[in-house]
């Protein structure tokens, strides 16, 4: 078996599963099992500079410059060491289906869970490729494990393949990326690259540098409970006030019927009584100018909605989180044009799409580190039907290390 994949069957046995509800760093102390593993492994195989921020859970390391790179470009590598808190991670159990046959895979026979080509259609395109899958009880762990597993992978063939010319070459792991908070303490100083990449993208052959401009909100409506016997002309019922501001919002502006650069209004959480309701939003939009538009619009129904029934009868506590990387990287195209060359050179098709969420590289781009995002590998991220196609994992690492010796041969201002 590849080391790509010897490390990813390691690293997702390992539960590192985030929280959005808790206000730590990192959000679990569990993270920091995988985060010693990974330093541990960065020691045997020679890297360099490995400093491991204890108090947040970052570890940072380098491949040193090759003969002949010492004035390249230094380039980063990052992926994230949390799972998402939407599905378990505690005791997966990874799966090798080899020579996999084109039709639905029985994850679980005894809980009847099963892969469906029909739910699942690009499962045919991986016939005859060998794919890893769950038991079906738990996700898998491949957002943004199989990222770590190929920045390692790279980095140790690089070590033990000193004729190849490369810059130096640094590597990041952060937490709490699937929380939104992998950028809070990472030191964009310290790990001193000139440019950056994510590896956590899906499918092989995606290349992201567009990403949501994203805000969330929370809407508190505050109503007036009376008897239902004694209510009329007397009762404020705070969740029909919440359902009134739901139905204000555009329908079609829902995500279930966006895609591509569509943006939307997202109810994320409602919670509440007839004294007092708490909804929860997500406002996203690839346009900087359609964001700052959905964002007055939100706000605009807020103070219609008081005019109509009283001044502070809603609250709108309303933040941005991040902004469309685009911004960033359009002042740096070599990053796109790099990776796409790199692609083609090793038989992959670039696949460049926008991404309908957003990563750490999003934040890191705006803190002075352009960094686009590149594939994985994996499929269905966040749930029990999450799978990963070996090969494709190990041509991400001859990948990687492609990019590496592209800019092994740039000059410093690229």
């Amino acid at each position: 078996m590849s080391k790509v994949i010897d490390n990813f069957l390691e690293y997702v046995k390992i539960d590192t599963q985030s929280d959005e509800g808790s206000t730590s760093t990192p959000t679990t102390e569990k993270q920091y099992d995988l985060a010693k593993l990974l330093v541990n492994q960065l020691e045997r195989i020679g890297a360099e500079e490995i400093n491991f921020d204890k108090e947040h859970c970052y570890v940072y390391a380098s491949v040193p410059a090759s003969k002949g790179g010492e004035k390249a470009p230094v380039i980063g590598f990052i992926a994230h060491m949390d799972t998402s808190p939407a599905v378990t991670g505690m005791n997966v159990k990874p799966r090798i289906i080899e020579n996999y046959d084109g039709n639905s895979i029985v994850l679980n026979a005894d809980k009847n869970i099963i892969m469906k080509t029909e739910d699942f259609p690009e499962l045919a395109s991986y016939k005859g490729k060998s794919l890893i899958v769950t038991d079906g009880m738990t996700l898998l762990g491949a957002d943004d494990k199989a990222g770590i597993a190929e920045i390692m992978a790279m980095a140790e063939y690089l070590l033990t393949h000193p004729e190849i010319v490369h810059g130096k070459i640094r590597i990041g792991f952060t937490p709490d990326e699937e929380v939104g908070a992998g950028a809070d303490y990472f030191n964009v100083e310290l790990f001193a690259a000139d440019y950056a990449y994510t590896v956590d993208g899906g499918r092989l052959g995606e290349l992201e540098y567009e990403n949501f401009n994203a805000a969330g909100a929370k809407v508190r409506a505050h109503g007036r409970s009376v008897h239902p016997g004694d209510a009329k002309n007397k009762m404020l019922n705070a969740l029909l006030l919440l359902q009134e501001f739901q139905t204000m919002l555009p329908a079609f502006q829902n995500p279930m019927y966006t895609e591509k650069y569509e943006g939307f209004y997202h109810l994320d959480f409602l919670k509440g009584n007839v004294e007092e309701a708490v909804a929860e939003y997500i406002i996203r939009d690839h346009d900087r100018d359609k964001f700052e538009q959905k964002k007055a619009a939100f706000l605009k129904i807020g103070s219609f909605l008081n005019e109509k029934y009283g001044v502070g009868t809603f609250s709108i506590d309303l933040k941005d989180s991040y902004y469309n990387m685009r911004e960033v990287i359009e002042k740096n195209m070599h990053l796109i044009d790099n990776a796409k060359a790199a692609m083609e050179e090793i038989g992959v098709t670039p696949i460049v799409i926008p991404i309908r969420g957003g990563t750490d590289g999003a934040r890191l781009s705006f803190m002075g580190l352009p960094c686009p995002n590149l594939c994985t590998g994996g499929h269905n991220f966040h749930g029990k039907y999450e799978y990963i196609c070996v090969e494709s994992m190990e041509k991400i690492v001859e990948l990687l290390v492609r990019i590496a010796e592209k800019y092994g041969a740039a000059s410093p201002a690229v």
